[in-house]
């Protein structure tokens, strides 16, 4: 397998009092999953329970159908870096190619032999596919193999399981993972064939003859029901999210949206932008919950940067549609700065594959901004060729903060621009128009005289109107 490519990064300093992300940070690393527990222990294994699985020793498969050699190792490097994020040990990797996966077992029949004796020499207990798995290639690769299956899919709904925090993001979590789940529901043995109605032995008298209803069928119903009540409670949420979203919109404040691959640096950038001290880590999908912070222009002029999650190649559409509430602060944003890992093998893949998941939430249309990061981690060739693919975009090091005053210059020049332009004088005593004014629109020149301070500024129409009053007249 193509070595792992691997980054070093260091957290931001911290005070002496510690910061939210380094709160954060202990929290997740206290919750790291604990070595030991293998899947041959529990006795009664249902799909219902993936996520509740200790990964331990794990041997990953790909399929290579498209593209150079590279593509497809870099996919299973990726695809290592996210089985380490959820706990397990990668001891090896195999990739077949083929012209499309096979429809019986995702390999051919000579891969899984190969697949089995290498989980069996190297004592895995898990066989990882980098693709999505139908219910049947599962059913058929783990009778083969003896081992737990999981795809692609299942590996990124656990990593968020473990990863999310707040009541938003958790639901979320959870409606992607039954969704996934529900068509995929089996057991290993007779365990989904138990039967709830009856006695043992009998044909369960009165009103109870029959076979009852299985195990199979008692947790479909129950995940169906999870799944309704799940949806109800984020309905309610998406209310709430919507109600701050139209309060932005009514005082005109500009948003910027933060997207990009996972790991690229958002949280480092938005740290960098507005000092808002949240979760700083080298790892996959380490913010699922978006954080919105407050940032000003030069002039003074208020707009809002949120930070949102990552993104990666073939993202479960359960995923994308679990999580549509939040991505749509993305479709929402006056701007998205697209932020672009400079370091990393593939990194016009990795943009190639953020489009794709913008377009799919309806955000293609809004203005992009391109940041290539961690300049620091890049060669000075390397950063030629960068230039040349992108000669718009504006390079940074969050790290280092190199770049970053060039960042808010571009992302100021990007925001919308008031399109109203008056010159008012306001009495001394209402500083909070002036306050509003400074915030909300662009001042172009201001001078002070006996009656008020006599202001020139470009504003939005909103705010025009409610300065109506105070408007001098021109000749």
């Amino acid at each position: 397998m193509h070595e792992e490519h691997k980054r070093s990064r260091e957290d931001f300093p911290s005070a002496e009092s510690p910061s939210a992300g380094d709160l954060d940070l202990e929290a997740r690393q206290a919750l790291r999953r604990v070595s030991g527990i293998a899947a041959t222990e529990l006795e009664d294994v249902t799909d219902a329970e993936y996520r509740r699985l200790r990964l331990e020793r794990v041997v990953l498969v790909g399929v290579w159908t498209e593209g150079s050699i590279d593509d497809a190792e870099n996919s299973l490097a990726e695809l290592a870096q996210l089985a380490e994020t959820a706990g397990s040990e990668v001891v090896d990797g195999l990739i077949q190619r083929r012209s499309k996966p096979d429809a019986g077992t995702f390999i051919g029949s000579g891969k899984v032999q190969e697949v089995k004796d290498t989980v069996e020499a190297l004592e895995a207990d898990t066989v990882i596919a980098d693709g999505e798995l139908s219910p049947g290639q599962l059913i058929a690769l783990e009778k083969a193999i003896n081992v737990k299956v999981i795809d692609r899919t299942a590996l990124i709904l656990d990593i968020f399981a473990q990863h999310a925090k707040s009541a938003e993001g958790k639901a979320q979590v959870e409606l992607a993972q039954l969704q996934y789940l529900l068509p995929r529901l089996r057991g290993w043995g007779d365990a989904m064939s138990r039967q709830a109605g009856g006695r043992a032995g009998s044909n369960g008298g009165v009103g109870l003859r029959g076979p009852g209803e299985t195990k199979l069928e008692t947790d479909r119903r129950r995940i169906r029901a999870k799944v309704a009540k799940l949806r109800r409670e984020l309905a309610k949420l998406t209310v709430t999210r919507e109600t701050k979203r139209d309060s932005r919109t009514r005082n005109r404040v500009p948003g910027v949206a933060i997207a990009g691959y996972t790991n690229a640096g958002k949280s480092s950038l938005l740290n960098a932008l507005t000092g808002a001290g949240i979760l700083v880590q080298d790892a996959l999908f380490a913010t699922l919950d978006t954080s919105t912070r407050r940032a000003r222009t030069a002039e003074g002029r208020e707009y809002t940067v949120t930070d949102t999650v990552g993104f990666v190649r073939h993202l479960p559409h359960q995923l994308v549609e679990a999580f549509r509430s939040t991505l749509e602060e993305v479709a929402e944003a006056d701007l998205i700065v697209h932020v672009i890992d400079g370091s990393h093998p593939d990194p016009l893949g990795q943009a190639d594959a953020v489009r794709e998941v913008l377009a799919e939430v309806g955000a293609e249309e809004v203005p992009e901004l391109v940041v290539v990061n961690k300049l620091d981690l890049v060669e000075p060739d390397d950063v030629l060729q960068l230039r040349s693919d992108w000669p718009d975009a504006v390079f940074v090091s969050a790290r280092t903060g190199d770049g970053i005053d060039k960042l808010r210059d571009a992302i100021e020049q990007a925001l919308p621009q008031p399109n109203t332009t008056l010159t008012v004088c306001i009495p001394y005593v209402r500083g909070d128009l002036v306050s509003r004014l400074r915030s909300r629109g662009e001042v172009l020149a201001t001078e002070h005289r006996g009656d008020g301070s006599v202001i020139t500024a470009r504003v939005d129409e909103a705010l025009a109107g409610e300065l109506r009053a105070f408007v001098l007249e021109t000749d």
